[in-house]
């Protein structure tokens, strides 16, 4: 029997190291950034079992079969119906200043998007703010209301949006709603379900979470858009979920969630609904794209161009990391970033520190305290670099900080729904706006200096002197950096 035993224990390990190889040289021969790979192998190597198992569920892009050949099929006829907008009257290159000019290029060339003039922005900084207007605006609507979003949690003022969407459903107008299955969990458990489905509202699940796809799709591949878009004229997009922040995760420690939206009207409304439009055939294989704008400019329309940057599964890898990178190298003067999980990649983290070495003002706005408790020591372990670097790291005290913006010079701005980290940058659906408009990026950056003055300032000479067990902390789960 002992030997029988012994025999066995051999095998064990031979199957182990065997696995160990065999995954090793799957992470080497997906040439990923040397960083994420080198995160793999400790984690594989200090984690053995664990991180075997972690990586066969995080460590790849798996789609599952349907939707990674659907996504293979869809990106021909997008790109063709974006790139039909490079001839429309909105797109007007020749007037592009030099900040979007270079981003305007690098999209229409990677995904056919051009940036596009004649648009008006107005930025919502207040939950019922945001919540009323979004209402208002459902409740004018005639034709369509098309929605995506990560969270949508019951409870307030969201109660009012939902219910606003089912009289509008059934006075006839087409309402179809698109939310993430794990960040709405909650909702899928509640009877707003029924009660949206009964009215006509379509309401999809996408990217199911449950036992039995663990392996067959990556269940961390998360829907993190937020966008409306009602009769094709009218849109938002930006941080917030579908939550009313007085009544969602209240019990969590970090206070109330701080966002912001925009409200935009003009031909970059129509890229938005195509965006929609998109996600909607990515999970449901319904195709549906818009009709071809005419995107016409009035007299008194401005011309100040926005480039809609999308990214996720079928489309151009890393294209928002790229256009975040594009606007950091030229910036001027000044670069303030707010972003609730902050975790760069290498080559993020090296051009945040030469914008910061070559003169360049680095505001990096975070908040002190955060839901995740691996994201905010793994943040910390980047602090030491950046403040040595020159740039300057704010702690919000005010909540938790989940705006997501980025301000250059005072004239250039990006705002959406993503973080500074390899999930966002890598990973999810995510959408960014890149505006090329003074008058709204200074009061973008107005909101910025609202939250510095809500924040206390990190010193580098303290940040030195920190406890032991905060570095340990730190170290650690910079780790885990490729799972969060």
């Amino acid at each position: 029997m002992d030997k029988i035993y012994h025999i066995l224990t051999l095998v064990g390990i031979a199957i182990y190291w065997l696995l160990v190889a065999g995954v090793t040289l799957r992470v080497v021969l997906k040439r990923k950034a040397v960083s994420v790979s080198l995160s793999w192998l400790m984690i594989i190597y200090i984690l053995p079992i664990v991180g075997v198992f972690c990586y066969f569920l995080f460590g790849e892009l798996n789609l599952g079969r349907k939707r990674g050949e659907r996504a293979k099929v869809m990106f021909a006829p997008f790109e063709e119906w974006f790139r039909s907008l490079s001839d429309c009257q909105a797109h007007l290159p020749q007037g592009m200043g030099a900040h979007i000019k270079k981003i305007d290029e690098l999209c229409t060339h990677r995904m056919g998007i051009p940036a596009l003039s004649g648009n008006h922005l107005t930025l919502h900084n207040s939950p019922n703010d945001i919540l009323y207007s979004i209402i208002h605006d459902i409740e004018s609507s005639t034709s369509t209301i098309h929605m995506v979003f990560y969270i949508w949690h019951p409870g307030g003022l969201t109660d009012a949006v939902a219910s606003a969407l089912i009289r509008a459903a059934k006075r006839g107008v087409e309402v179809k709603l698109l939310l993430d299955s794990a960040g709405s969990a909650r909702f899928f458990r509640s009877h707003w379900v029924d009660m949206m489905r009964d009215a006509g509202i379509r309401l999809i699940e996408q990217m199911q979470v449950s036992p039995w796809r663990i392996f067959l799709n990556r269940l961390d591949l998360r829907q993190h858009r937020k966008i409306i878009v009602i009769d094709d004229k009218i849109a938002y997009t930006g941080s917030m979920n579908m939550v009313d922040p007085a009544y969602f995760k209240q019990d969590s420690g970090v206070g109330q969630w701080i966002d912001v939206i925009v409200r935009m009207t003009g031909p970059a409304v129509n890229v938005l609904a195509a965006i929609h439009a998109w996600d909607w055939e990515f999970e449901t294989g319904e195709r549906r794209l818009p009709k071809t704008p005419e995107c016409l400019i009035g007299p008194s329309d401005p011309h100040h161009p926005i480039q809609v940057v999308p990214s996720g599964p079928g489309m151009p890898e890393n294209l928002i990391s790229q256009v975040l990178t594009l606007a950091m190298h030229q910036a001027k003067t000044s670069v303030c970033i707010t972003t609730p999980y902050f975790v760069p990649s290498a080559d993020l983290l090296a051009t945040l520190k030469m914008t910061a070495q070559r003169g360049v003002s680095v505001d990096i706005i975070l908040p002190e305290k955060n839901d995740s408790f691996m994201v905010k020591w793994a943040s910390r372990s980047f602090y030491g670099e950046l403040l040595d670097a020159g740039a300057t790291i704010h702690e919000f005290n005010g909540g938790l900080l989940h705006t997501k913006s980025v301000v250059i010079d005072q004239k250039f701005c990006l705002i959406g729904t993503v973080n500074i980290d390899m999930r966002s940058l890598w990973l999810n659906f995510e959408l960014t706006l890149a505006v090329d408009d003074k008058s709204f990026t200074q009061e973008l950056y107005r909101q910025q200096q609202e939250y510095i003055k809500q924040s206390h300032q990190i010193e580098y000479s303290k940040w030195r002197t920190r406890s032991l067990g905060h570095r340990f902390l730190e170290r650690l789960f910079y780790l885990f950096s490729p799972l969060l």
